[in-house]
């Protein structure tokens, strides 16, 4: 039988109060055929049919139903090897529902679970906005209402033995990932009396019968598409079952429901790759497999080790059309004969094609896996790391087909880097000794593979004691011109001295500090130029002492930063550092009367990290525009100077959400200087959108561009209408070359 194995990520946020007891409405919102001849068919046999469906990347969430089934739903979910997440009290927005490409509702659940009862509105939201609902395992009681799904539908209280038989539609959903036929429903799998409850009296359209039972067509199993999604409601009793005997037939069954649809909106593409996206595959062939789209008739493959010439279906990528979900690649009398190359990242896709359908064939999603290279790879610790303990045990993955491995270390590069003739040996894993404090140091693994040695590359870490976690992060690009230089003081260090300079070999020492002040500025940096930084610690009583710090190194941006959102944090107001992000961009929560907007979140994170353009922040503003507008300040105390570099461009990202009143989006400088987006439903949109601005525009109200001391973001009033706008990246272009 065929496993499917689901993999999830999953978030969590923290609290913290901000200017008292603030509630904030906040709403988020996230959308040639050929034969195979029989060597393949011997070589796919001997992977075997337990690998036939490979880890599938769809995320599920999961409304618990009554609490005393809680155990069963658990252990019927571990029997199906499917992970998921909980939607709890907190979860109910529609943004964070859309997160999920499918959501299962349990045993009971409309009944007994008072979120969903409170919020069952919000789940027919998710799916007409193209999510996929699947109610695993219902039973009602009085309370049930037939309007608590996208379609309307009523039961009927009746229970089935097991016995009677079943008839399947002709739906794909019994087809992805297992074919399920009418034995999976035979007397004995579900258990006596647990065959049905709770079935739709009638399934009108847009219902179509899924399931129906033999004896008296009594639907048990129903499907209907709503808006841009599709439901499922099945009065079988899955998850009871599956918790109590456990029978696979319940697990396949249970799987094809919840995982037929794939990818909320791609519902029509291949899914599900095999190696997994980004697997790292240890062979030099592979069988290639795909869950088909519901439409396909056949499969277009492409496949190259060049990402842009699969994406975009160039020449020699092209392999096959075919009917099979499988292909054979770096096999004689296949693609890549001679085998695939250690080393190589290969990209792959799979078009759907039916002839009959006019919008065919479907541009499949570029897959990729990788074939380890010959090298050794992967260390521990990673390269570059920090902090690393004096008693570190250096370990590594081993090279592609490697027999024997030789380590150099040391504390000097090109000694490392140009050792040869050391001792090989037979295990993954070396001890270099005892270290010294806020050193750093070298090692390179060479890997023999019997047939030649593979040079590895040079890694490099810094044991503890020295200073660490640079901010910038080593090797960051796009830095603002006028960045503050942070780190992490040694454990021991009582005092620093910080080095720094455009030239990695020749650092000018800036200055020094006691323990408490961890910061420098280097005040105006040039544009797209890489610098380079260091911080040597010192402590008199320690013989050790003065520690040489890692070299780290920084690009600045080759445009104007204004605000990138990156700075602010959630440390208490009067404490040293605290640079909270609603006490710089100044809202109308002290002057409610004349401005409706309130900036950051009720409790911290107070800046965004969910709903970010990029790094790892943003800000979020809600406006109640009932007294005319709302809008948030910033004031300049740096690059005030708009002209510097010629730049010409103001971009502003933002995004919206669909429930927000389409107020008018505007950006004022100096306090009067007002330009309005142009589009009207700005404050609506879903996704990250460029707002850019001819600097003419201010120039033209009578702004001296050279001196800017103040940026507005704000809505007016159209409707008097509330929401909430997140605002990233405010930038400043030149001309494009």
């Amino acid at each position: 039988m065929s496993k499917v194995l689901i993999y999830l990520v999953s978030s969590l946020q923290v609290n913290s109060n901000k200017k008292g007891a603030i509630k904030m409405l906040r709403h988020k919102i996230f959308d040639k055929q050929f034969s195979i001849i029989a060597i393949a068919l011997a070589i796919i046999m001997f992977v075997g049919t337990e690998s036939a469906f490979t880890a599938q990347e769809l995320k599920v969430g999961f409304i618990p139903g009554r609490g005393t089934d809680a155990a069963l739903e658990d252990t019927a979910f571990e029997l199906a090897e499917i992970e998921y997440e909980k939607i709890e009290t907190g979860d109910y927005t529609l943004e964070r529902l859309m997160e999920f490409d499918v959501i299962g509702v349990g045993v009971t659940a409309y009944d007994g679970n008072e979120d969903l009862k409170a919020n069952f509105d919000l789940l027919k939201v998710y799916v007409e906005n193209g999510g996929y609902l699947v109610i695993i395992d219902f039973q009602q009681d009085s309370t049930w209402n037939q309007n608590f799904l996208p379609h309307p539908i009523t039961l009927f209280d009746d229970d089935l033995d097991d016995g009677g038989g079943v008839v399947l539609a002709e739906h794909n959903i019994f087809n992805t990932p297992n074919e399920i036929t009418e034995e999976h429903f035979a007397a004995g799998i579900w258990g006596a009396g647990d065959f049905m409850a709770d079935g739709p009296q009638a399934a009108d359209s847009p219902w179509e019968p899924l399931v129906t039972e033999q004896q008296n067509n009594w639907p048990i199993v129903v499907g209907a598409p709503a808006g841009k999604g599709y439901v499922v409601f099945s009065s079988l009793q899955i998850l009871q079952s599956l918790g109590n005997l456990g029978n696979n037939e319940v697990v396949e069954v249970l799987q094809n429901f919840l995982f037929w649809r794939g990818p909320r909106g791609s519902n029509v593409k291949a899914s599900n790759p095999g190696p997994k996206n980004g697997a790292l595959y240890p062979d030099t062939w592979v069988s290639l497999s795909w869950w088909p789209g519901p439409y396909a008739v056949s499969h277009d493959v492409y496949i190259s080790d060049n990402f842009d010439d699969v994406n975009d279906g160039a020449e020699g990528t092209f392999v096959v059309n075919q009917t099979e979900t499988f292909l054979v690649v770096g096999f004689p009398g296949f693609a890549y004969p001679d085998g695939l190359v250690p080393g190589t990242t290969y990209y792959w896709r799979i078009d759907e094609v039916n002839d009959t359908e006019p919008n065919s064939p479907w541009k499949g999603n570029v897959w990729n896996f990788s074939i380890p290279p010959k090298t050794a790879y992967a260390p521990i610790p990673a390269d570059g790391a920090a902090s690393v303990v004096l008693d570190v045990e250096l370990t590594w993955t081993p090279g592609f087909g490697s027999k024997l491995h030789t380590v150099y270390f040391g504390n000097n590069f090109d000694e490392v880097n140009n050792a040869a003739g050391g001792l090989p040996l037979g295990v993954t894993e070396y001890n270099p000794g005892p270290l010294t404090l806020a050193r750093t140091y070298y090692w390179r693994v060479d890997e023999f593979d019997v047939v030649e040695t593979h040079k590895g590359q040079v890694w490099s870490f810094t044991t503890e004691g020295g200073a660490a976690d640079p901010d910038p992060a080593n090797g960051a690009v796009d830095i603002t011109q006028t960045p503050v230089l942070t780190w992490v003081p040694g454990v021991f260090a009582d005092t620093h001295e910080i080095y720094f300079g455009a030239d990695e070999a020749s650092l000018e020492l800036k200055g020094s500090g006691n323990l408490g002040a961890e910061s420098y500025e280097p005040g105006q940096l040039e544009w797209d130029t890489t610098y380079y930084w260091r911080i040597d610690e010192a402590n008199n009583a320690n013989v050790d002492s003065p520690w040489t710090g890692p070299l780290w190194s920084f690009t600045t941006a080759n445009f104007l930063i204004i605000d990138d959102m990156e700075s602010y944090n959630d440390i208490n107001e009067g404490e040293p550092g605290s640079n909270r992000i609603y006490l710089t961009w100044v809202d109308g929560y002290d002057n409610p009367a004349t401005n409706g907007s309130v900036v950051g979140n009720a409790n911290a994170p107070f800046a965004e990290q969910t709903i970010v353009h990029s790094g790892n922040q943003s800000i979020p503003m809600a406006y109640d525009n009932a007294v005319g507008k709302s809008e948030a300040t910033l004031t300049l105390t740096s690059n005030r100077d708009w002209t510097v570099n010629g730049v010409n461009t103001l971009t502003i990202w933002f995004r919206g959400d669909s429930v927000n009143a389409a107020e008018t989006l505007y950006v004022a400088l100096n306090g009067n200087a007002k330009v309005n987006n142009d589009d009207p439903d700005a404050a609506t949109m879903t996704s990250w959108t460029a707002w850019n601005i001819d600097m003419q525009a201010f120039a033209d109200q009578g702004v001296n561009l050279a001196n800017v001391n103040s940026i507005t973001l704000g809505l007016s009033s159209v409707t008097g209408g509330t929401g909430i706008m997140y605002f990233d990246d405010i930038r400043l272009y030149p001309p494009a070359p």
